[in-house]
């Protein structure tokens, strides 16, 4: 054993359980079966799929705090409290919005996704005598599928962009101003798909699938996925988490011999960069990434969370917060609403029985002065797109907020990291086309920011960028639609055609890109490996 231990600022990261009153107790969560985290969390509530009689529902709740009490409302719920119970079978999913609080989207078996607002005042009396628990209803319903709504799933960068897994294993994307048709399809899924994420820019998304296979999509060309690759061998409850903008994938599930495991993909082409075993128990493992470098993994069924720091494509065990109580689910909060006066770099909640717990990760540090080392910026919650932006083709950063005086930028503006070169723009198509506009979004009282244009930015790496294939299609092509009025019939149908070939031709075009770019990944990693590898030769 080597004498010397690998420095870290983590070395030493504890996880504080807060007092019973500072969470929730008296909590009926879900008894549904599907695989699901059971609760969501906002930078102001929570959200805790509820065990409702006539038709499914979720609770929400104020965000409980590890440090103390919420204000004003009692640990211990009463017996009926208000529900959002639109849904007419349980609810299996939940997810808040990244750009409002207060937006809350939910997924249920009986096919349909629907949108709440949740209003300050719902909270107010809540408890006293003269209260009287007033349900909430939904801003919008959509019928997304003939079968259950699995998973739901907010995109980071673009507003009112949502994404939604069926039974019929497809993931359709929506813009909420519009949800008469999902904007995007992704298909080619032989089971039910478990878990999905988006990169930070939302350029990409990642599944699992019960068939046992990593899928890798671009979510806005839709069809089938840009890259396949063999992933856990068993075929219960695999998940998928990307790790920042690191161009990595983590995904947890099962060997064939029902090994808890834990695997680092590289996204260029799927290759298989680290897997490690964690132990032999029957938990679907839920893993959670920290924009600090850590992993978080809680196992259902598990009283214990384990955290581990990433490095040089491994992963260094930290430590593990370890209690009796096992959990059913498990959430944590957005980094932008972390105490850092107390040095808490991660806020976990924990279903457990019928309590819902806030469990805070602490560096134990004495210092009265903000720590910047250990608060890198974290996702702000103004968008860098809107809907018709992003379905159009446009790219942005993800916005930041530095967490030591909330000034908010672009990601671009605070990494040094090298950038795939954007390609030349695009010649002006004949007849000159009309930009697709969306209506207003869904939530009218929420005011977004304009957001900031620049350069596309794909996948992003370490090394130097690998020059690529110059075209002449641009990344962020015009969806073409046709004019609305015209001379002559016939005049009418032929620029239609024309139209329906040049969207066609500029769709197919985007799909090459795509895969250039992700083979120019490929041969960066190969590249980054072989350097490596010389280097310790």
């Amino acid at each position: 054993m080597s004498r010397f231990v690998r420095a870290s600022k983590y070395r030493h990261v504890f996880g504080q359980t807060a007092k019973k009153e500072h969470g929730y107790e008296n909590v009926k969560v879900s008894g549904s079966a599907w695989d699901t985290n059971l609760v969501s969390a906002s930078g102001r509530y929570i959200s805790v799929n509820w065990n409702a009689s006539g038709g499914g529902a979720f609770a929400i709740l104020p965000l409980p705090s590890p440090f103390a009490a919420v204000p004003n409302f009692s640990y211990k719920l009463p017996d009926v409290i208000p529900l959002a119970r639109s849904h007419t079978a349980p609810v299996l999913d939940t997810d808040w919005s990244p750009h409002n609080d207060s937006i809350v989207a939910s997924g249920g078996e009986d096919g349909k996704v629907m949108i709440w607002k949740v209003e300050s005042s719902a909270f107010e009396d809540w408890g006293q005598d003269h209260w009287v628990p007033q349900d909430f209803d939904p801003v919008a319903r959509i019928d997304a599928s003939p079968r259950k709504i699995g998973q739901v799933l907010f995109h980071p960068t673009a507003s009112n962009v949502l994404a939604s897994a069926s039974g019929e294993h497809t993931v359709k994307l929506w813009d909420l101003a519009d949800t008469d048709r999902p904007r995007s399809v992704l298909t080619g899924h032989n089971d039910t798909i478990q878990c999905l994420a988006f990169n930070p820019t939302g350029t990409l998304m990642a599944t699992t699938c019960r068939d046992k296979k990593l899928r890798l999509f671009d979510p806005r060309t839709g069809g089938e996925a840009v890259r396949i690759t063999e992933a856990h061998g068993g075929i219960k409850g695999a998940r998928v988490v990307w790790m920042g903008d690191l161009n990595k994938i983590v995904t947890t599930g099962f060997s064939k011999m029902s090994d808890r495991q834990v695997s680092i993909w590289e996204t260029g082409g799927l290759g298989s960069v680290k897997t490690m075993t964690i132990d032999q128990s029957a938990g679907v493992i839920m893993p959670f990434w920290s924009d600090n470098g850590i992993l978080f993994l809680a196992g259902k069924g598990d009283g214990n969370i384990r955290y581990y720091e990433y490095e040089s494509d491994s992963l260094f065990a930290l430590a593990e917060h370890k209690s009796p109580d096992p959990q059913r689910g498990i959430c944590f909060l957005p980094r932008r609403a972390l105490n850092v006066s107390d040095c808490e770099i991660a806020r976990a909640y924990k279903v457990s029985g019928s309590s819902v717990e806030p469990i805070a990760f602490i560096v134990p540090r004495k210092a009265d002065s903000f720590q910047s080392d250990i608060y890198p910026a974290a996702a702000s919650s103004e968008p860098s797109l809107s809907a018709s932006e992003f379905f159009a083709g446009k790219t942005a950063a993800l916005k930041l907020v530095s967490l030591e005086n909330g000034a908010v930028f672009n990601a671009a503006q605070s990494t040094s990291t090298s950038s795939v070169p954007a390609p030349a723009p695009a010649p002006t198509p004949a007849p000159a086309p009309t930009a697709f506009n969306a209506p207003p979004p869904v939530a009218k009282a929420v005011t977004m920011p304009a957001p900031v244009s620049q350069a596309p930015v794909v996948l992003r790496s370490e090394s130097a960028p690998v020059p690529r294939p110059a075209s002449p299609i641009s990344e962020s092509p015009v969806i073409l639609t046709p004019p609305t009025q015209v001379d002559g019939g016939g005049k009418a149908t032929v620029l239609e055609a024309e139209v329906d070939r040049l969207n066609s031709e500029l769709r197919a075009a985007r799909e090459k890109i795509r895969n250039m770019e992700l083979q120019v990944e490929g041969l960066k990693a190969n590249a980054k490996k072989a350097a490596q590898a010389l280097m310790e030769a």
